[in-house]
């Protein structure tokens, strides 16, 4: 008998095999975690430091708890997160809409309507509601807990589109800034702007990747999160009409992604106005209940007049949280100039010079622009292209001290000595 012979197994068995499929798993989660560790970390560890100082504030001054627990109140420092427009999230999520316009009896000031929960886009109180039910945790939990995912989703989207620009070590810088930006108190909070984040990042990413269908459905989704989800919806039509004169990608995709990417929007404030039977119900709503209304920039400008001279004379004012607000203003078209001297996708630029004129054209609480601005997330590029040049430890140092500092400028500020 020969040595092969000797060495053949049984008939019917077979010598084992590696299972490929698992193996294949454990391949792609490792690189998985070698991509996006580095992201992860970054973002992670500078809000974790930024949200530990924000909480110790809230607790050592204690002023949280002589406020009622819907306008930033509560028994604890975390449960200020959930108050303010957190707490009518809670509300669609627990009990969905009834969409009306309800005068205030006797009512002639600015606040002449009922406020309404249909004043507050679908997708983030939806997902809070399937959280919830998928994990047995309470509204404000589940809702904590989709806004931290999707921070550190919009940190990845933020790194992905700058990596792009400027190479992996300004991604990371970018998505550090995404972590201590003005406004980024609310990323864990019960708020929509991680979630709207997110989904914006992504769907610049995909329309710079061509990926077109995928931008569409992604722009969509934000479409039902905030309303400045029109900027976004505008930035990748003119990228598609761009695509079409060159021919890049065909005619179907661009003309689908188009059509798809409004959808969200629209179909929400169409549904609203009809439930309101007011072709204007949405605005209305904002107008009466909440003051927020278009007047073509005459409250910016007001306050932007005001403010430097000592003059506080204007709606809804803040003292120390309008200088924050103004320092934001005055430093986006700086970052905006810059940003367009890197010569980026044209999506970048529209959406985010949209998405600051829409902002600057409404009546608001002005002291909310710092969050109002936080997703506009191009504006990282051209800091994140200079601040990689430093140093490690040079680098660390600058966004360390900015994290800290975010715990006050960026949070407390924000929810304690303004109005969210």
């Amino acid at each position: 008998m020969s040595t092969v012979e000797l060495r053949r197994p049984p008939s019917g068995l077979r010598s084992p095999e590696p299972l490929r499929g698992s193996g294949e798993f454990h391949r792609r989660l490792r690189g998985a975690a070698v991509r996006h560790g580095p992201v992860l970390l970054t973002y992670g560890v500078l809000k974790l430091a930024g949200f530990a100082v924000f909480m110790y504030l809230l607790d050592s001054t204690g002023d949280f708890r002589k406020n009622d627990p819907r306008f930033g109140g509560g028994k604890h420092a975390w449960d200020v997160l959930a108050s303010w427009d957190g707490w009518w999230y809670q509300q669609v999520a627990a009990h969905g809409y009834d969409p009306a316009l309800k005068p205030v009896p006797g009512a002639t000031g600015l606040i002449t309507v009922e406020g309404n929960s249909a004043a507050f886009f679908p997708l983030y109180p939806a997902l809070m509601r399937l959280v919830s039910e998928c994990t047995g945790l309470g509204l404000f939990g589940a809702g904590l807990t989709v806004s931290i995912l999707a921070s550190f989703v919009a940190a990845l989207g933020v790194y992905a589109v700058t990596k792009r620009l400027g190479g992996h070590r300004a991604g990371l810088v970018a998505a550090g800034l995404w972590a201590v930006w003005p406004g980024s108190g609310t990323e864990w909070s019960g708020y929509s702007e991680s979630l709207y984040t997110a989904l914006a990042a992504w769907s610049c990413h995909a329309v710079m990747s061509r990926r077109w269908l995928t931008a569409g459905l992604l722009t969509c989704a934000a479409g039902l999160c905030r309303p400045t989800a029109a900027a976004l919806v505008a930035a990748l039509a003119v990228a598609a009409v761009l695509s079409l004169r060159r021919r890049e990608d065909g005619v179907r995709r661009p003309l689908a992604a188009v059509a798809i990417a409004p959808l969200g929007l629209f179909g929400y404030l169409a549904w609203v106005n009809y439930r309101m039977g007011d072709i204007n119900g949405y605005s209305k709503l904002q107008d009466g209940a909440w003051a927020h209304k278009f007047d073509w920039g005459a409250h910016t400008f007001k306050v932007l007049t005001s403010l430097p001279v000592g003059h506080f004379d204007y709606l809804f004012a803040r003292a120390f949280e309008d200088v924050i607000g103004v320092c934001v203003v005055l430093t986006v078209p700086v970052l905006t100039v810059l940003l367009i001297r890197l010569r980026p996708p044209v999506v970048l630029v529209v959406y985010t010079v949209l998405s600051y004129l829409m902002v600057m054209s409404t009546q608001q609480i002005f002291g909310n622009v710092s969050r109002y601005l936080l997703p506009l997330f191009p504006l990282f590029v051209p800091l994140a292209l200079a601040l990689r040049r430093l140093l490690w430890p040079s680098l660390a140092t600058v966004l360390g001290t900015a994290a800290l500092a975010s715990g006050s400028y960026a949070g407390y500020v924000l929810f304690v000595l303004g109005v969210p």
